[in-house]
């Protein structure tokens, strides 16, 4: 026997890179954690240390990935330390990239590391429904999607689990093993926990106040009730477990002393938000346009404008009604402030300011818009951008593609003969294919691509940095895997299809243009036979 082929040195191969696994975890768990703090020293110090562990693993148990991913990191944070521990948006974004590589790597097997690896964070997610049928078909679908699901019937069965491998996630029944035991095996579950486990509760009717008082004691950060789908319950659990991808807050700062505004960067990049400063008023919405803030800082007195007029002038476009405006002024007369707050203000802070209060405010304040915006600018059956927004991001993108002199591509498609599927199965297993369609995309686009439902049973795709080959050979490829998908239906199975139609930004092209060329490719495609990719050369 070889030593290639000895069963001992593959096991301690394998335990080997279990270990260096485990390590790259615990970066992306100190990565997720800081996003909910404002980001110190000592954190950063942290983030470093498990980094060199996670370095000094990989190169001793022979993982050219994981070492390749190390170094590079420790440069990046070691530029952070020499920028006095403020993050830049660009600093943010080589982070993000280096935590989204890290979060794709996992156990391969074999001599030469080189087979397919395992999901990133490949925790499972535990269903736990009263109906253990409807437990087991939901796990069924969660896994068809590219998720680890387990279902779990019994009480005994969690709590072995639960010591065999903790979760990615948890779907629990409020009365899983009793009526209302649910609630309390999930709140024994949380117990000493921190950070918690993402924990979505479900119950099969609608429930009164105490029970979702309860649940969300015992640590549940959704309450579902009704009919569980696999597409919308798999975007509220990758929203929940997320790990590497971070979209920091961006907040636009105008104030015409430039060390005032300078002190409030410096206090707001060391929270990990991104900022952009401005001393001159006027070039406001320019400034708003490119750099899409979800907050904007604004001082009272300024000697081109005031602040209110200022803000009235941003409510004035429809595209940032709702962008979040605080003065933060050395005004300290109450009705002078609540009139500024009238015009157009959401709040209004005093100098001097503590750090931890501004950081709070801003924090809460761009939360809390960027929830209301995505509902505001997604369709409500598929999660995905409406046909308002996408052709926005659509016009966007194209701004920065021409500025940046990069690619971008437009897409647009139509499932085949839809209406038979509405006529012939009824209109919920046409939404169930569109819902499918739409968490296909998702699954198979890069998180920088924007994926919007056009109407109906029609979808557009943007995607920057993106040349017409390229965008060609992606879709082709998910057209191909979306046929083999099939929908239980009687008396035979459902299979559908989709067209599409691609164009690529030209040196004269606009955004309208883009969509118009787009749609017409996708006529063409659906009169040459439908189930196919056309382009627009």
């Amino acid at each position: 026997m070889t030593e290639a082929d000895d069963p001992s040195r593959e096991r301690l191969k394998h335990h080997f890179a279990q270990r260096v696994i485990h390590q790259a975890r615990q970066i992306l768990e100190i990565w997720q954690r800081l996003h909910r703090s404002e980001w110190t020293s000592d954190d950063l110090q942290e983030l470093n240390e498990a980094n060199l562990r996670l370095l000094r693993f990989a190169e001793r148990f022979e993982q050219p990935e994981h070492t390749e991913i190390a170094h590079h990191l420790n440069q990046v944070l070691l530029a952070v330390e020499d920028n006095r521990a403020r993050l830049s948006s660009e600093l943010i974004n080589e982070l993000n990239r280096l935590m989204q590589r890290l979060s794709r790597t996992g156990l391969r097997h074999g001599d030469e590391l080189d087979l397919t690896p395992l999901p990133p964070l490949r925790k499972p997610v535990y269903v736990l429904l009263q109906d253990s049928e409807r437990g087991e078909r939901l796990a069924m679908q969660l896994e068809f999607f590219g998720l680890h699901a387990q279902a779990l019937d019994s009480v005994p069965a969690f709590l072995a689990s639960m010591q065999e491998c903790e979760p990615a996630a948890i779907v629990m029944d409020v009365d899983f093993g009793g009526c209302g035991l649910g609630l309390q095996l999930a709140a024994r579950a949380q117990d000493g926990r921190d950070p918690k486990l993402p924990l979505l509760f479900f119950s099969l009717h609608e429930t009164d106040t105490p029970t979702r008082l309860a649940a969300v004691r015992a640590g549940g950060q959704e309450f579902l009730t009704g009919t569980l789908e696999a597409s919308s319950l798999l975007e509220k659990i990758e929203n929940l477990t997320c790990v590497a991808q971070y979209e920091p807050f961006r907040v636009l700062i105008i104030d015409d002393s430039r060390a005032q505004a300078m002190y409030t960067e410096r206090l707001l990049n060391g929270a990990g938000i991104v900022t952009r400063t401005l001393t001159d008023p006027i070039g406001a919405m320019a400034n708003l346009a490119d750099f899409q803030p979800d907050l904007i800082i604004l001082d009272m007195y300024m000697p081109a404008c005031t602040g209110t007029e200022l803000a009235k002038v941003i409510r004035h476009n429809d595209r940032y009604v709702s962008v979040p405006i605080i003065y933060l002024s050395a005004e300290d007369d109450l009705d002078k402030q609540l009139d500024a707050m009238s015009e157009g203000g959401d709040d209004f802070l005093t100098k001097p300011i503590r750090s931890r209060h501004l950081i709070t405010t801003v924090r809460n304040r761009a939360s809390r818009a960027r929830n209301l915006k995505s509902r505001m600018v997604r369709d409500s059956l598929t999660g995905l951008y409406n046909h308002t927004h996408i052709l926005q991001l659509l016009e966007d993108c194209a701004f920065r593609a021409r500025r940046e002199g990069k690619p971008l591509s437009f897409a647009m498609l139509d499932i085949d003969h839809f209406k038979k599927v509405n006529d012939s199965h009824g209109h919920p297993m046409g939404d169930r294919v569109i819902k499918s369609l739409a968490l296909f995309l998702k699954q198979r686009l890069r998180k920088t691509d924007f994926i919007g439902r056009y109407g109906g049973e029609e979808f557009a795709i943007v995607m920057p940095d993106t040349d017409l080959a390229a965008a060609h050979a992606v879709l082709d490829e998910i057209r191909e895997r979306f046929a083999e998908i099939h929908y239980p239906a009687q008396p035979l199975d459902l299979c559908c299809t989709f067209s599409a139609g691609v164009v690529q930004m030209g040196e004269a092209s606009d955004s309208l243009t883009m969509a118009a060329q787009a749609d017409a490719a996708l006529y063409r495609a659906k009169g040459s036979g439908r189930n196919r990719v056309q382009t627009v050369e």
